[in-house]
This record gives structure tokens, C-alpha cells and sequence, in this order.
């Protein structure tokens, strides 16, 4: 894969007081594994999720389910040189963060969506515990420079969650 890079990319938002959330996202596996007869949602198959009649529950179950087989599946795409497939993995796995686990926040969402419009940006997803921080990204390696500039020349995090620090990439 040395055509590509990994950039982290820093939105300069930070996580406050958000101690209780993670508590609830460890809770609801918890829960669902007790529901679902596992000792780990790990041990779930890739359909338990609908097994499960709270709304909730159901997301944060096939978010944890599908983001194992995406790991799995970076593995094999990257063991077969397919970095588009990875890009699109680190897609697939943003939205779930997004949506089923509610850990993005909206300058994460923003920098993705930023990072993503960029030529040569092939995926990206937040990394971290989530709320705030860094997404990493995916790029073409010729287009390394261009994607920093543009992020470091155009991203603001939205109003809605104030910066403490600059915006920031580094590359890998």
C-alpha cells in the first residue's frame, strides 16, 4: 500500500463531560449480549442484532457486529492490495459510528465530509472514543499535499462545537 497515506486529522475539538456516554454504549452491549444468550457481542452472528426488540439496542448490536467484520475485511483488503475497498471500509464505518453508536459529533462529521470531498481521498471515519478530536483519512499519496492544504486552508469546525486548538493534520 505504498500509494497511499494515512492522514490524522485533528477537527481541534475536544470531548467534556462525557463520562456518562461511554458508560451507555457499555451498557447497551451488555445488555444486548444478555438478551441475545453471548457472553460478547463478539460471539453475536451477523444478523442477531434483529433478534432484538429495542430500536437502540438493535443499533449499537449491529454497529459492534459490523464493525468486527470490517476490521476483517480491511485485513483481507489490504492482504489483496485493494485500498479502495479499504477506503470504502472506513466509510461504512464512520456512518455506522454516526448512526447505529452515536459516538461522531458534528465537527467529526464535518471534517469527514470535507476530508471526503477532497480529490484523492479514498475513505475516511473518526478515530479515537469519539465526541470530538481526530477522523483519519485515506489518500492517494500524490495527492497527500493537496488534501492537507485544502483542509488546513478550508475546514472550520461548525459553530456548534467549539475549537480549543487549530485544525491539524499529520501524515503516516
Amino acid at each position: 500500500a505504498d500509494e497511499v497515506a494515512v492522514l490524522v486529522l485533528d477537527t481541534g475539538t475536544r470531548r467534556t463531560l462525557v463520562d456518562s456516554a461511554y458508560e451507555h454504549r457499555r451498557s447497551d452491549c451488555e445488555r444486548a449480549a444478555d438478551l441475545l444468550g453471548v457472553a460478547s457481542l463478539r460471539d453475536a452472528a451477523s444478523d442477531d442484532w434483529r433478534r432484538l426488540d429495542d430500536d437502540r439496542l438493535q443499533r449499537r448490536t449491529r454497529h459492534v457486529i459490523g464493525e468486527n467484520q470490517r476490521v476483517l475485511d480491511t485485513v483481507a483488503a489490504l492482504a489483496a492490495g485493494d485500498v479502495v475497498r479499504v477506503g470504502a471500509l472506513l466509510d461504512a464505518s464512520h456512518a455506522s459510528l454516526r448512526d447505529d453508536f452515536e459516538v461522531s459529533s458534528p465537527a467529526l462529521d464535518a471534517m469527514v465530509e470535507f476530508v471526503r470531498a477532497q480529490p484523492g481521498c479514498l475513505g475516511a471515519r473518526m478515530t479515537g472514543g469519539g465526541f470530538a478530536g481526530c477522523c483519519v483519512a485515506l489518500v492517494d499519496r500524490r495527492s497527500t499535499a493537496a488534501v492537507t492544504g485544502a483542509v488546513m486552508a478550508g475546514f472550520r469546525a461548525p459553530n456548534a462545537q467549539p475549537t480549543s486548538e487549530p485544525t491539524r493534520v499529520l501524515t503516516a
